[in-house]
Protein backbone atom coordinates (compact mmCIF):
# COMPACT_ATOMS: atom_id res chain seq x y z
CA UNK A 1 0.00 0.00 0.00
CA UNK A 2 1.43 3.28 -0.65
CA UNK A 3 0.36 6.30 0.76
CA UNK A 4 -1.68 7.22 -2.77
CA UNK A 5 -3.91 5.30 -1.76
CA UNK A 6 -6.14 6.46 1.05
CA UNK A 7 -6.38 4.17 4.23
CA UNK A 8 -9.93 5.40 4.79
CA UNK A 9 -13.05 4.84 2.92
CA UNK A 10 -14.39 8.64 3.75
CA UNK A 11 -12.45 11.05 0.56
CA UNK A 12 -13.30 13.59 3.33
CA UNK A 13 -11.50 12.58 6.11
CA UNK A 14 -8.80 14.41 7.51
CA UNK A 15 -5.79 11.74 7.82
CA UNK A 16 -3.10 14.08 8.41
CA UNK A 17 -2.25 17.47 10.28
CA UNK A 18 0.94 19.75 10.18
CA UNK A 19 1.13 21.46 13.51
CA UNK A 20 3.31 24.10 13.46
CA UNK A 21 3.70 28.17 14.89
CA UNK A 22 2.69 29.32 11.17
CA UNK A 23 2.82 26.84 8.11
CA UNK A 24 3.87 29.18 5.54
CA UNK A 25 7.10 29.37 7.22
CA UNK A 26 7.05 25.79 5.50
CA UNK A 27 6.23 26.27 1.99
CA UNK A 28 8.11 23.09 0.97
CA UNK A 29 6.16 21.04 3.42
CA UNK A 30 2.80 22.42 2.35
CA UNK A 31 3.82 21.32 -1.58
CA UNK A 32 5.07 17.33 -0.10
CA UNK A 33 1.80 17.67 1.60
CA UNK A 34 -0.49 18.30 -1.06
CA UNK A 35 1.31 15.94 -3.66
CA UNK A 36 1.42 12.81 -0.49
CA UNK A 37 -2.32 13.11 1.16
CA UNK A 38 -3.94 15.57 -1.49
CA UNK A 39 -6.84 17.01 0.12
CA UNK A 40 -6.98 14.98 2.89
CA UNK A 41 -4.82 16.41 5.07
CA UNK A 42 -5.21 20.26 7.61
CA UNK A 43 -3.05 22.37 9.61
CA UNK A 44 -3.36 23.33 12.96
CA UNK A 45 -1.20 25.61 15.74
CA UNK A 46 0.38 24.03 18.62
CA UNK A 47 -2.55 24.70 20.90
CA UNK A 48 -5.48 23.99 18.39
CA UNK A 49 -3.76 20.15 17.95
CA UNK A 50 -3.97 19.36 21.88
CA UNK A 51 -7.50 20.20 21.61
CA UNK A 52 -8.41 19.00 18.40
CA UNK A 53 -6.75 15.13 19.38
CA UNK A 54 -9.84 15.29 21.97
CA UNK A 55 -12.51 15.87 19.22
CA UNK A 56 -14.21 13.06 16.76
CA UNK A 57 -12.51 13.99 13.88
CA UNK A 58 -9.39 13.19 14.79
CA UNK A 59 -10.38 9.60 15.20
CA UNK A 60 -9.26 9.03 11.38
CA UNK A 61 -5.62 11.23 12.01
CA UNK A 62 -2.87 8.89 10.67
CA UNK A 63 0.10 11.15 11.35
CA UNK A 64 0.79 14.71 12.51
CA UNK A 65 3.73 16.32 11.06
CA UNK A 66 5.43 18.67 13.76
CA UNK A 67 6.59 20.93 12.02
CA UNK A 68 9.31 23.68 13.81
CA UNK A 69 11.79 25.85 13.54
CA UNK A 70 14.76 27.28 16.19
CA UNK A 71 12.50 29.52 17.45
CA UNK A 72 10.33 27.24 18.89
CA UNK A 73 12.57 25.85 21.61
CA UNK A 74 11.98 28.91 23.78
CA UNK A 75 9.22 26.74 24.71
CA UNK A 76 9.69 23.08 24.29
CA UNK A 77 6.98 21.44 27.10
CA UNK A 78 3.98 22.71 24.41
CA UNK A 79 5.92 20.36 21.86
CA UNK A 80 6.52 17.38 24.00
CA UNK A 81 2.49 17.83 25.20
CA UNK A 82 1.79 17.56 21.79
CA UNK A 83 4.13 14.34 21.03
CA UNK A 84 2.64 12.76 24.41
CA UNK A 85 -0.95 13.29 23.61
CA UNK A 86 -0.97 12.51 19.65
CA UNK A 87 0.78 9.29 21.31
CA UNK A 88 -1.76 8.38 23.76
CA UNK A 89 -4.44 8.62 20.74
CA UNK A 90 -2.52 6.27 18.71
CA UNK A 91 -1.05 9.10 16.55
CA UNK A 92 2.27 9.07 14.93
CA UNK A 93 4.54 12.05 14.90
CA UNK A 94 6.79 13.09 11.91
CA UNK A 95 9.32 15.63 13.31
CA UNK A 96 9.91 18.08 10.49
CA UNK A 97 12.76 20.21 11.93
CA UNK A 98 14.64 23.29 10.47
CA UNK A 99 17.72 24.95 12.82
CA UNK A 100 16.82 22.64 15.62
CA UNK A 101 19.23 21.79 18.66
CA UNK A 102 19.95 18.03 18.63
CA UNK A 103 19.51 18.08 22.26
CA UNK A 104 15.51 19.21 21.39
CA UNK A 105 14.81 16.31 18.50
CA UNK A 106 16.22 13.96 21.43
CA UNK A 107 13.74 14.68 23.74
CA UNK A 108 10.82 14.71 21.46
CA UNK A 109 11.94 10.96 20.08
CA UNK A 110 12.39 9.98 23.88
CA UNK A 111 8.58 11.38 24.04
CA UNK A 112 7.58 8.92 21.60
CA UNK A 113 7.89 10.78 17.93
CA UNK A 114 7.97 7.86 15.54
CA UNK A 115 10.28 9.76 12.54
CA UNK A 116 12.87 12.84 11.47
CA UNK A 117 12.75 15.10 8.15
CA UNK A 118 15.08 17.90 8.11
CA UNK A 119 13.82 20.85 6.54
CA UNK A 120 14.08 21.56 3.85
CA UNK A 121 13.00 18.22 3.11
CA UNK A 122 14.77 15.76 0.38
CA UNK A 123 13.05 14.86 -2.63
CA UNK A 124 10.03 12.22 -2.08
CA UNK A 125 11.36 11.82 1.76
CA UNK A 126 7.57 12.83 3.27
CA UNK A 127 6.48 10.17 0.44
CA UNK A 128 8.68 7.55 1.67
CA UNK A 129 8.79 7.78 5.12
CA UNK A 130 4.76 7.87 5.33
CA UNK A 131 4.82 4.95 2.67
CA UNK A 132 7.31 2.93 5.74
CA UNK A 133 4.47 4.58 8.54
CA UNK A 134 1.75 2.65 6.72
CA UNK A 135 3.40 -0.44 5.48
CA UNK A 136 5.91 -1.72 8.40
CA UNK A 137 3.72 -1.19 11.35
CA UNK A 138 5.91 -4.24 12.97
CA UNK A 139 8.88 -1.14 13.41
CA UNK A 140 6.52 0.96 15.20
CA UNK A 141 7.82 1.44 18.99
CA UNK A 142 6.41 1.49 22.49
CA UNK A 143 6.48 4.77 23.29
CA UNK A 144 8.93 5.63 25.92
CA UNK A 145 7.21 6.26 29.19
CA UNK A 146 6.97 10.25 29.69
CA UNK A 147 9.65 11.33 32.00
CA UNK A 148 8.53 14.28 34.42
CA UNK A 149 11.77 17.06 34.09
CA UNK A 150 12.98 16.65 37.53
CA UNK A 151 16.76 16.13 38.85
CA UNK A 152 18.33 12.48 38.36
CA UNK A 153 19.30 10.24 41.77
CA UNK A 154 22.46 9.50 41.32
CA UNK A 155 23.60 6.69 40.08
CA UNK A 156 24.75 3.36 42.25
CA UNK A 157 28.49 3.39 42.47
CA UNK A 158 29.88 -0.14 41.03
CA UNK A 159 31.50 -1.96 43.34
CA UNK A 160 34.83 -3.14 42.95
CA UNK A 161 36.98 -5.73 43.94
CA UNK A 162 40.23 -3.59 45.11
CA UNK A 163 42.50 -6.94 44.90
CA UNK A 164 41.02 -8.08 40.81
CA UNK A 165 44.25 -9.29 39.00
CA UNK A 166 42.53 -9.21 35.14
CA UNK A 167 44.49 -8.66 32.46
CA UNK A 168 41.39 -7.67 30.18
CA UNK A 169 41.45 -7.39 26.07
CA UNK A 170 41.47 -3.61 25.53
CA UNK A 171 39.56 -3.37 22.06
CA UNK A 172 39.17 0.51 20.62
CA UNK A 173 37.30 1.57 18.39
CA UNK A 174 37.94 5.02 16.10
CA UNK A 175 36.06 6.50 13.11
CA UNK A 176 38.00 7.69 9.86
CA UNK A 177 34.69 9.69 9.40
CA UNK A 178 31.42 11.58 11.18
CA UNK A 179 29.14 8.92 10.36
CA UNK A 180 30.56 5.67 10.30
CA UNK A 181 29.17 3.91 13.11
CA UNK A 182 32.30 4.04 15.51
CA UNK A 183 30.04 4.47 18.64
CA UNK A 184 27.63 1.82 17.63
CA UNK A 185 29.98 -0.59 16.71
CA UNK A 186 31.33 0.38 20.46
CA UNK A 187 28.31 -0.25 22.35
CA UNK A 188 26.83 -3.21 20.77
CA UNK A 189 30.09 -4.82 20.65
CA UNK A 190 30.21 -4.02 24.30
CA UNK A 191 27.14 -5.89 24.77
CA UNK A 192 27.44 -8.59 23.01
CA UNK A 193 30.83 -9.54 24.69
CA UNK A 194 28.76 -9.02 28.30
CA UNK A 195 25.69 -10.91 27.12
CA UNK A 196 27.98 -13.76 24.91
CA UNK A 197 27.45 -17.01 27.53
CA UNK A 198 24.55 -18.15 28.55
CA UNK A 199 26.02 -19.41 31.83
CA UNK A 200 29.39 -17.08 32.78
CA UNK A 201 29.36 -14.10 30.10
CA UNK A 202 32.71 -12.14 30.77
CA UNK A 203 32.97 -8.66 32.38
CA UNK A 204 32.82 -5.84 30.12
CA UNK A 205 33.87 -2.42 30.93
CA UNK A 206 32.53 0.42 27.76
CA UNK A 207 34.65 3.53 28.26
CA UNK A 208 33.85 6.47 26.27
CA UNK A 209 37.10 8.67 25.22
CA UNK A 210 35.09 11.32 23.04
CA UNK A 211 35.09 14.32 25.88
CA UNK A 212 33.57 16.70 23.48
CA UNK A 213 31.06 14.47 21.58
CA UNK A 214 30.36 11.45 23.18
CA UNK A 215 27.17 9.93 23.36
CA UNK A 216 27.55 6.32 24.81
CA UNK A 217 25.29 7.84 27.48
CA UNK A 218 22.32 8.61 25.14
CA UNK A 219 22.96 5.10 23.42
CA UNK A 220 22.38 3.57 26.32
CA UNK A 221 20.02 5.90 27.88
CA UNK A 222 22.56 6.77 31.52
CA UNK A 223 23.09 9.76 32.69
CA UNK A 224 26.39 11.98 32.71
CA UNK A 225 28.20 11.90 36.21
CA UNK A 226 30.13 14.59 37.25
CA UNK A 227 32.21 11.77 39.26
CA UNK A 228 33.74 10.80 35.89
CA UNK A 229 35.38 14.91 35.23
CA UNK A 230 36.72 14.29 38.83
CA UNK A 231 38.56 11.21 38.04
CA UNK A 232 39.74 12.08 34.50
CA UNK A 233 41.27 15.35 36.48
CA UNK A 234 43.13 13.36 39.17
CA UNK A 235 43.51 9.97 37.80
CA UNK A 236 46.86 9.91 40.00
CA UNK A 237 45.12 9.35 42.73
CA UNK A 238 42.50 6.90 41.05
CA UNK A 239 41.85 3.98 42.85
CA UNK A 240 39.47 1.27 42.37
CA UNK A 241 36.18 2.78 44.91
CA UNK A 242 36.70 6.37 42.75
CA UNK A 243 37.03 4.61 39.20
CA UNK A 244 33.74 2.29 40.55
CA UNK A 245 32.39 5.64 41.31
CA UNK A 246 32.30 6.92 38.12
CA UNK A 247 30.82 3.81 36.15
CA UNK A 248 27.71 2.48 35.88
CA UNK A 249 25.77 -0.42 35.02
CA UNK A 250 23.44 -1.08 32.24
CA UNK A 251 20.98 -3.57 32.52
CA UNK A 252 22.98 -5.12 35.16
CA UNK A 253 25.83 -6.47 32.65
CA UNK A 254 27.96 -3.71 31.07
CA UNK A 255 29.53 -1.41 33.29
CA UNK A 256 30.12 1.66 31.52
CA UNK A 257 31.96 4.81 31.69
CA UNK A 258 30.39 7.82 30.15
CA UNK A 259 31.57 11.16 28.90
CA UNK A 260 31.64 14.07 31.05
CA UNK A 261 28.68 16.17 31.49
CA UNK A 262 30.26 19.44 30.18
CA UNK A 263 32.03 19.33 27.07
CA UNK A 264 36.10 18.91 27.64
CA UNK A 265 39.34 19.57 25.82
CA UNK A 266 40.70 16.50 24.48
CA UNK A 267 43.89 17.83 25.79
CA UNK A 268 43.00 17.88 29.11
CA UNK A 269 43.97 14.49 30.14
CA UNK A 270 47.61 13.55 28.85
CA UNK A 271 48.87 9.93 28.11
CA UNK A 272 49.95 9.22 31.35
CA UNK A 273 46.26 9.56 32.61
CA UNK A 274 44.80 7.27 29.58
CA UNK A 275 47.10 4.76 30.68
CA UNK A 276 46.34 4.90 33.98
CA UNK A 277 42.56 4.49 32.97
CA UNK A 278 43.32 1.91 30.95
CA UNK A 279 45.22 -0.03 33.04
CA UNK A 280 42.62 -0.04 35.79
CA UNK A 281 39.74 -1.12 34.00
CA UNK A 282 41.87 -3.94 32.61
CA UNK A 283 42.50 -5.17 36.16
CA UNK A 284 39.15 -5.25 36.88
CA UNK A 285 37.10 -6.17 33.78
CA UNK A 286 38.11 -9.29 31.09
CA UNK A 287 37.25 -7.00 28.05
CA UNK A 288 37.53 -3.21 27.91
CA UNK A 289 36.15 -1.56 25.09
CA UNK A 290 36.81 2.10 24.03
CA UNK A 291 34.94 4.52 21.84
CA UNK A 292 37.70 6.98 20.46
CA UNK A 293 37.18 10.37 19.09
CA UNK A 294 37.67 11.58 15.55
CA UNK A 295 40.13 13.40 16.52
CA UNK A 296 43.58 12.61 16.64
CA UNK A 297 45.16 13.99 19.88
CA UNK A 298 48.41 13.04 21.90
CA UNK A 299 47.15 10.13 24.23
CA UNK A 300 45.88 8.41 20.99
CA UNK A 301 49.24 6.82 20.45
CA UNK A 302 48.74 5.57 24.10
CA UNK A 303 45.33 3.77 23.19
CA UNK A 304 46.62 2.16 19.48
CA UNK A 305 49.61 0.77 22.13
CA UNK A 306 48.01 -0.42 25.06
CA UNK A 307 44.86 -2.08 22.64
CA UNK A 308 45.02 -5.48 21.00
CA UNK A 309 42.68 -4.62 18.75
CA UNK A 310 42.03 -1.57 17.02
CA UNK A 311 38.75 -1.16 14.73
CA UNK A 312 38.70 1.43 12.15
CA UNK A 313 35.42 1.84 10.43
CA UNK A 314 35.07 3.42 7.25
CA UNK A 315 32.85 3.72 4.48
CA UNK A 316 32.58 3.20 0.34
CA UNK A 317 33.19 6.78 0.29
CA UNK A 318 36.41 8.96 -0.94
CA UNK A 319 36.73 11.04 2.45
CA UNK A 320 37.37 7.23 4.31
CA UNK A 321 39.58 6.26 1.44
CA UNK A 322 41.60 9.69 2.07
CA UNK A 323 41.13 9.35 5.91
CA UNK A 324 42.29 6.31 5.33
CA UNK A 325 45.32 6.67 3.62
CA UNK A 326 46.40 9.42 6.10
CA UNK A 327 45.79 7.62 9.14
CA UNK A 328 48.08 4.66 6.99
CA UNK A 329 50.86 7.32 6.49
CA UNK A 330 50.46 9.24 10.41
CA UNK A 331 51.41 5.92 11.88
CA UNK A 332 54.16 4.57 9.69
CA UNK A 333 55.71 8.12 9.86
CA UNK A 334 55.86 7.28 13.75
CA UNK A 335 56.79 3.52 13.48
CA UNK A 336 54.00 3.31 15.65
CA UNK A 337 51.75 -0.37 15.25
CA UNK A 338 49.78 0.12 12.03
CA UNK A 339 49.64 -3.76 12.20
CA UNK A 340 47.12 -3.51 15.01
CA UNK A 341 44.25 -1.52 12.97
CA UNK A 342 41.49 -3.86 11.88
CA UNK A 343 39.71 -1.21 9.06
CA UNK A 344 35.79 -2.13 9.41
CA UNK A 345 33.55 -1.49 6.57
CA UNK A 346 29.85 0.01 7.46
CA UNK A 347 26.97 -0.08 5.26
CA UNK A 348 28.85 -2.67 3.31
CA UNK A 349 27.18 -3.90 -0.04
CA UNK A 350 24.40 -6.76 0.38
CA UNK A 351 25.98 -10.51 -0.84
CA UNK A 352 23.86 -9.73 -4.23
CA UNK A 353 25.47 -6.33 -5.12
CA UNK A 354 28.24 -7.67 -7.31
CA UNK A 355 29.46 -4.18 -8.13
CA UNK A 356 29.09 -2.81 -4.44
CA UNK A 357 31.73 -5.95 -3.71
CA UNK A 358 34.27 -4.83 -6.65
CA UNK A 359 34.35 -1.28 -5.06
CA UNK A 360 35.22 -2.69 -2.02
CA UNK A 361 37.90 -4.75 -3.80
CA UNK A 362 39.42 -1.85 -5.10
CA UNK A 363 39.45 0.40 -2.72
CA UNK A 364 41.29 -2.25 -0.58
CA UNK A 365 43.74 -2.63 -3.01
CA UNK A 366 44.16 1.06 -3.75
CA UNK A 367 45.19 2.01 0.10
CA UNK A 368 46.84 -1.47 0.30
CA UNK A 369 45.01 -2.35 3.45
CA UNK A 370 42.66 -5.47 4.37
CA UNK A 371 39.23 -4.76 5.12
CA UNK A 372 38.80 -7.54 8.01
CA UNK A 373 34.87 -6.65 8.99
CA UNK A 374 32.20 -6.12 6.87
CA UNK A 375 29.04 -4.60 8.44
CA UNK A 376 25.58 -4.79 6.90
CA UNK A 377 23.19 -1.53 6.67
CA UNK A 378 21.25 -2.00 9.51
CA UNK A 379 18.67 0.51 8.43
CA UNK A 380 15.80 2.97 10.47
CA UNK A 381 16.25 0.10 13.62
CA UNK A 382 19.46 1.49 14.37
CA UNK A 383 18.80 4.84 14.61
CA UNK A 384 15.77 3.74 16.41
CA UNK A 385 17.45 1.67 19.35
CA UNK A 386 19.94 4.97 19.63
CA UNK A 387 16.89 7.24 19.78
CA UNK A 388 15.69 4.64 23.03
CA UNK A 389 19.00 4.11 24.86
CA UNK A 390 18.84 0.53 24.16
CA UNK A 391 21.21 -1.80 22.04
CA UNK A 392 20.19 -3.53 18.83
CA UNK A 393 19.78 -6.89 20.78
CA UNK A 394 17.38 -5.45 22.87
CA UNK A 395 15.48 -3.79 20.33
CA UNK A 396 15.59 -5.57 16.70
CA UNK A 397 17.51 -9.47 17.73
CA UNK A 398 17.02 -10.42 13.87
CA UNK A 399 18.53 -7.13 12.84
CA UNK A 400 21.24 -7.86 9.81
CA UNK A 401 23.61 -5.50 11.62
CA UNK A 402 23.14 -6.84 14.92
CA UNK A 403 24.15 -10.67 14.15
CA UNK A 404 27.46 -9.56 12.58
CA UNK A 405 28.59 -7.64 15.43
CA UNK A 406 27.45 -10.54 17.11
CA UNK A 407 29.29 -12.87 15.40
CA UNK A 408 32.55 -10.44 15.78
CA UNK A 409 31.83 -10.69 20.23
CA UNK A 410 31.53 -14.47 19.88
CA UNK A 411 35.12 -14.84 17.53
CA UNK A 412 36.77 -12.71 20.19
CA UNK A 413 35.60 -14.22 23.03
CA UNK A 414 37.04 -17.58 21.48
CA UNK A 415 39.70 -16.14 20.73
CA UNK A 416 40.36 -15.37 24.15
CA UNK A 417 39.46 -18.18 25.66
CA UNK A 418 41.82 -19.83 23.34
CA UNK A 419 44.43 -17.63 24.07
CA UNK A 420 43.74 -18.01 28.01
CA UNK A 421 43.81 -21.92 28.18
CA UNK A 422 47.01 -22.03 26.14
CA UNK A 423 48.78 -19.81 28.29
Amino acid sequence: MTSSEMTNSDPNAILACTVCRDVQNFDLLIVDMEEVMGEQWGDLGFEDALQFFEQTEAKDLEFIALAIDDLDEDDPEVLKKIVIAAKEKGIKTLLIAEDVTPSLLHQLLRMGADEFIPYPPPSGELLQVVDMMRSEPDLDLPAPTPKVETEAAPAAPVSLNAGAQHHGVIIASHGLGGGTGTTTLAVNLAWELATVAKDKSPSVCLIDLDLQFGSTSTFLDLPRKDAVFELLQDTESMDSESFGQALQKFDDKLNVLTAPPDMLPLDMVGPEDIERLLDMASRHFDFVVIDMPKTIVQWTETVLNKSHVYFATLEIDMRSAQNAMRMKRALQAEDLPFEKLRYVLNRAPKFTDLSGKSRVKRMAESLDIAIDVLLPDGGRPVMQASDHGQPLAQLAAKNPLRKEIAKLAKSLFELDEDNSQAA
